[in-house]
């Protein structure tokens, strides 16, 4: 069972929770001056030294079933600043499953940090939860935040932090897919991917009226220490503004910058692998790229039949983000997994990230639970032993986060092969846009291929949609692998989003 399903059983669980009128809330150890700086002494003392995890939870609590874990919730009348102190209320998860290391939590206010002891009276459970030892390794396996976001008095959650360094949010109204994480080391590497770890969490109380909250994060792994700074700001677009100072314990050669995981299965470009009586399944359905040169590229993902790896090369992006513009019921048609209410998530370098690459992952899929989809911005320069990296970004979630265009924008892909011979046809979707409301035989358009062949295309109006759809014919002539690029256009001028795709045989 993947992590994606515990945190939606979780939500769930916390939402049928029955309420208790004698519950002990939370206590606190001593306090402790606190400070960023002395954060970021901590994180870089640490990479001076090998690294050492901390001990994990007892066995049987790691061999929790799913089912059983769901068994277990954080009461809400126990929550972190219950009582009205603040904007917000915090709960924190149980550990076990595969949350074997426990997180240490502690709560700032007036410049003191308090650490958040563990008390397995803050959490409610059945008779089906079964008897497991208590021990001094257990402890909280993450947080998650809530706020009076729609109706006053009804504190509704927005992000959840828990599992290596994991964390998900989501605007109003919608419910969590796509997950972002604080730094990928080594992501589809023959020798394994390095999961760095968020160890330590410190929650600032914001003041009444206030509309962020900010969070510190401890990050450790193998090779890498640093620390984690999230301004958090609910709403429509759930806004979390991250500073982060890295510490390198060893050469890291190939570090992910802003990394996005989601999930994709199927859509209507490869319905013949997948008998489904859905359309499509996916968290999210297309990398959306704005390059340091100001063009904006739309990649639809894929779920391959093999590793897929793909290197989008820029030199001071100005963006990118996995989407979900599927937002329609009848899209998936899925009353209980909702996809068309998924997030997408866009973030924004804060600065210039100079030379790199946004890097996309697919990793072959056959089924919905796993997350085969990952992103993020490859710096071209590798970190050496002992070297610091300071960047910051903004992180943007929401039904459509990325800043707007004055482009069409793609809105779906359609492909299969044709009815006679070995040819495909591929059908590209574009919104309703002023540029192309007039006569469509008057638009240029662009159809390009790497390999084999392809005809130039019929531009017609879609009268579902009302925006231009560009078909045409792919012969692939014998090769394994083309990379197919579309576009609208007025002479040298882009009226559309640059429609790249891969397509492999």
């Amino acid at each position: 069972m993947d992590r994606r399903s515990v945190i939606m059983g979780m939500a769930a669980a916390f939402a049928a929770a029955p309420v208790r009128a004698d519950e002990p809330g939370l206590t606190f150890g001593a306090g402790q001056p606190f400070s960023v700086d002395d954060l970021l002494a901590r994180a870089r003392r640490m990479a001076t030294q090998p690294h050492a995890p901390g001990p994990e939870i007892p066995q049987p609590w790691r061999d929790l079933s799913y089912d059983q874990y769901r068994m277990i919730w954080f009461d809400g009348r126990n929550a972190l600043w219950r009582d009205g102190q603040a904007p917000v209320q915090v709960d924190l998860f149980p550990p076990g499953l595969f949350y074997r290391r426990p997180v240490d939590i502690a709560v700032v206010e007036d410049g003191i940090a308090r650490p958040v002891r563990f008390d397995m009276g803050v959490f409610d459970r059945t008779d089906r939860f079964p008897d497991l030892p208590i021990d001094d390794t257990l402890g909280y396996s993450g947080l998650r935040l809530r706020a009076e976001i729609e109706k006053p008095g009804i504190f509704q959650e927005f992000a959840v932090f828990q599992g290596a360094s994991y964390f998900r949010g989501i605007g109003t109204g919608q419910i969590y897919g796509l997950s972002a994480r604080g730094l990928a080391i080594d992501t589809a590497e023959p020798t394994g991917e390095e999961f760095p770890e968020f160890t330590a969490f410190w929650i600032e109380r914001p003041a009444k009226g206030a509309d962020t909250t900010v969070i510190h994060a401890l990050l450790d792994s193998p090779r890498a220490t640093g620390i984690y700074s999230f301004r958090i700001r609910p709403g429509a677009v759930l806004r979390m503004d991250v500073t982060a100072r890295l510490f390198a314990r060893a050469e890291l050669r190939h570090v992910g910058l802003g990394p996005l995981t989601s999930m994709f299965l199927f859509d209507e470009t490869m319905r013949e692998r997948f008998s489904d009586f859905r359309p499509a399944v996916h968290d999210s359905d297309g990398l959306l790229i704005h390059n340091g040169a100001g063009e904006a590229i739309w990649r639809p993902l894929s779920n391959p039949r093999e590793l897929q790896i793909s290197a989008f090369l820029d030199d001071g992006p100005q963006g990118f983000g996995l989407m979900q513009r599927a937002r329609a019921f009848g899209d998936f048609a899925d009353l209980e997994a909702l996809y068309h209410r998924r997030p997408g998530l866009w973030i924004t370098p804060d600065g210039d990230w100079g030379r790199g690459s946004v890097t996309l992952v697919e990793i072959p899929a056959d089924r919905e639970v796993y997350d085969n989809i990952v992103a993020y911005w490859r710096p071209a320069r590798p970190l050496a032993a002992s070297d610091e990296l300071s960047f910051g970004y903004s992180m943007s979630w929401g039904a459509d986060p990325a800043p707007a265009r004055d482009l069409a924008r793609v809105t779906n892909t359609r492909m299969g092969r044709h009815m006679q011979g070995d040819d495909f046809v591929v059908t590209v979707d574009f919104e309703p846009h002023p540029a192309l409301a007039g006569d469509l035989s008057a638009i240029g358009h662009m159809v390009r291929s790497s390999a084999g062949s392809t005809t130039k295309g019929v531009l017609q109006r879609n009268p579902d949609t009302g925006g231009p759809r560009l078909a045409f014919r792919f012969t692939p002539g014998g090769a394994g692998l083309a990379e197919l690029r579309v576009q609208l256009r007025d002479g040298d001028r882009p009226l559309s989003e640059a429609w790249l795709y891969r397509w492999t045989s």
